[in-house]
């Protein structure tokens, strides 16, 4: 599933097709994807100009000009593709699992591709966005300046749970994910069955900068492409090639003068990667 640095590489596309522009025709192709689209989805987004581009976690925020906010998950598989400049290009045919067509005034295309159907789309107020209940229970930004060590320490407080699966509860950070958090914690040097709770003082000021740094070079390198994620151009994402720790389980440790090899284990029904003796 998208983390949030292919959600910000989304959004990121997205933001100067739309900003401004306004739709003017909008198409459902189904009536579905995970759950129904809202009733008169296309016409209530038709002649609707997008204010601004948005994310929450691993949300894409749409914000139109009469207040409505889009609510947009990628799911497991979707893909956002992009095409500028129509009335001079022909745009490739539509493909089977283009569910959901949007067309501007400035010629700009834009088509979610969902082949497993996991994403979805929905219609809020902005007034009422926070009480989504999608939205209404997420956690703090992990990229904003009010998320540091106090606020991660005060958040794991008690908490007996593996700091692995505490960070992956989207209740106390947004967007994080299997790839971002085992890659957070290696550079943080803090071992994924470490409890909770102990990840205090010293250790939560050396995550929370790990945390950060992983997640701005991901954005940087357009996301990571394992399966199905695509940039808005089609290209692939490349932070991948930039793993330390995830999926590398036999390797050698990438740190200097560290003779181990990456272990991989399964915490919560979800594969860790990490090294026994730089993470403690």
């Amino acid at each position: 599933m998208p983390e949030l640095p292919e959600v910000e590489t989304v959004c990121r596309g997205l933001a100067p097709v739309l900003k401004g522009q306004r739709l003017q025709r909008v198409i459902a192709r189904r009536p579905d994807l995970r759950f129904p689209l809202p009733d008169g989805f296309g016409q209530r987004l038709t002649g609707r100009r997008v204010e601004r581009i948005a994310r929450r976690a691993k949300y894409i925020l749409v914000h139109m000009d009469d207040g409505t906010v889009l609510i947009w998950h990628l799911g497991m598989s979707g893909r956002v593709l992009i095409y500028t400049d129509t009335h001079v290009r022909e745009t490739p045919p539509e493909q089977a699992h283009d569910h959901v067509i949007f067309e501007t005034d400035s010629d700009a295309v834009i088509r979610f591709n969902d082949t497993r159907r996991f994403g979805f789309m929905d219609l809020v107020d902005a007034d009422g966005l926070d009480d989504h209940p999608m939205i209404a229970r997420i956690g703090p930004e992990p990229l904003e300046d009010a998320f540091d060590a106090k606020a991660l320490g005060a958040r794991l407080k008690g908490k007996r749970t593996p700091i692995k699966a505490a960070l992956l509860d989207q209740g106390i950070v947004a967007g994080l994910g299997n790839i971002y958090v085992s890659e957070s914690l290696f550079r943080a040097g803090i071992s994924p069955r470490r409890s909770s709770h102990t990840v205090q003082g010293q250790r939560a000021q050396k995550l929370i900068p790990a945390i950060k740094g992983v997640l701005t070079d991901a954005i940087e390198a357009g996301g990571s492409s394992l399966r199905d994620h695509r940039q808005t151009n089609g290209e692939l994402g490349y932070f991948q090639h930039q793993f330390a720790v995830y999926g590398k389980a036999g390797e050698p440790c990438s740190n200097q003068g560290c003779n181990a090899t990456i272990q991989q284990i399964v915490q919560s029904g979800r594969s860790t990667f990490f090294c026994p003796r730089c993470q403690r």
